[in-house]
């Protein structure tokens, strides 16, 4: 009896680490789990994107973007809309790290 919990109890801490990584996940580029700033025209990456609206708003407004329209999260998890950056509206983007785009 006792070999067959020690046999179920190795799975379940396994599998109790993996969350953890995945909710804060080492980006080199200071992304969603680091100390950063988020990297600019890198690819955006699909992923499990955790980020809200209202924060995904937030660092774009700290990065210089203004009037933030339209911002939906895709099927691919990258949030995605239109913003005013030095008087002309751009494209913006974010992906599940932080990693931000704009065109």
């Amino acid at each position: 009896m006792r070999r067959l919990s020690a046999v179920v109890l190795v799975p379940v801490l396994v599998l109790g680490a993996v969350p953890a990584r995945a909710q804060a996940p080492a980006d080199p580029h200071g992304g969603h789990g680091g100390a950063g700033k988020p990297a600019v025209g890198e690819p955006l990456q699909p992923g499990a994107n955790s980020f809200t609206d209202a924060q995904v708003r937030e660092r774009f407004g700290k990065m210089g973007f203004g009037e933030i329209r339209d911002l939906k999260k895709n099927d691919q998890g990258i949030w995605q809309g239109t913003a005013s950056h030095a008087g002309k509206d751009v494209r913006i983007g974010m992906d599940y790290r932080g990693n931000v785009a704009a065109q």
